[in-house]
């Protein structure tokens, strides 16, 4: 009920630029779990929070849909992109009616809520321009990937959760920050553990995306650091390919022993550290929400 409050909000908001076309481009989004929504909600429920739900998930939609066009993915949570369907052009702009239309809204707030978000929205941009320096070549580097998904992933989350409670007048939002920022971590190395580990039915695309698509995340760069030269070479020489059978089955046997293991651990860490900030904060749902994103298998 909340979360369809949201979706309703969103809509009325861009009911305002008068645009059938970008409307109707809109309700072909998929939508997804509103992470950052919940996030807001579990801290703060009132009818600014609710405002600030719509304003944050039309930012999260606009920077999809400019993802999905730089990926050039054609797939969106298993159902075609905007892009595959009406064309980059058409995604590029809706994403920038998107954004306009959130940091409009975004105007009625407090100056303390609105920079925050709008300082999320340049650190999101700046992960995903770090995001394509690393596709250039197989990126063995942990700390420029956790880096890179710090930006890209959490900013946003982080920046959700420092404004809910600013709008709850909470004593301390920074600390709110940190829980996000380390939820919004977590929350992405598990992605890139299910891209490994599950079956297109359940992720909407192929096992092994990522990697075919340019991307050495965090288990592909635990792999690389246990390989000899021989099999780095052979890891190498894969990336951003697509696999024959024979590639496919032995990469992803080798990703299953150590790299995963060690890839689970760190999102652990990371959730850890969120939970014991949500402890400290004395919010149950926190630290459930924490549990939940550990433990999802989709």
């Amino acid at each position: 009920m909340q979360l369809e409050k949201v979706k309703d909000l969103t809509r009325q908001i861009l009911s305002k630029v008068q645009s059938d076309s970008a409307m109707e481009l809109f309700n072909n989004l998929e939508q997804g779990k509103m992470l950052r929504s919940q996030l807001i909600l579990a801290i703060c429920d009132s009818e600014a929070a609710y405002n600030l739900c719509a304003i944050v998930e039309l930012i999260q939609s606009a920077s999809l849909l400019h993802d999905d066009v730089i990926d050039g993915s054609d797939l969106r949570r298993g159902k075609p992109s905007i892009n595959a369907i009406f064309g980059n052009k058409s995604a590029i702009m809706l994403g920038d009616i998107l954004y306009s239309s959130a940091f409009f809204e975004l105007s009625n707030f407090t100056p303390l809520v609105i920079q925050s978000i709008a300082q999320s929205v340049s650190c999101l941009s700046i992960g995903e321009l770090e995001d394509v320096k690393l596709e250039a070549s197989f990126n063995a580097n942990a700390d420029k990937y956790l880096n890179m998904i710090k930006l890209k992933s959490a900013s946003l989350i982080a920046a959700s959760s420092e404004c809910a409670a600013i709008l709850a007048n909470a004593k301390e939002p920074k600390k709110y920050y940190e829980y996000g920022e380390n939820l919004g971590i977590a929350f992405q190395i598990i992605d890139d553990i299910l891209d490994i580990t599950q079956d297109r039915e359940k992720l909407g695309k192929p096992a092994l995306s990522d990697f075919k698509s340019g991307k050495s995340t965090l288990p592909y760069i635990y792999l690389y650091d246990e390989m000899d030269a021989i099999d780095k070479e052979w890891l190498v020489s894969l990336f951003g390919q697509e696999l024959d059978f024979d590639n496919f089955t032995k990469l992803k046997e080798k990703l299953s022993a150590s790299p995963l293991s060690r890839a689970r651990a760190k999102a652990k860490e990371y959730g850890d550290k969120a939970a014991q900030i949500a402890k400290e904060l004395g919010n149950n749902e926190l630290q459930s929400m924490v549990t939940a994103m550990l433990e999802r298998d989709v």
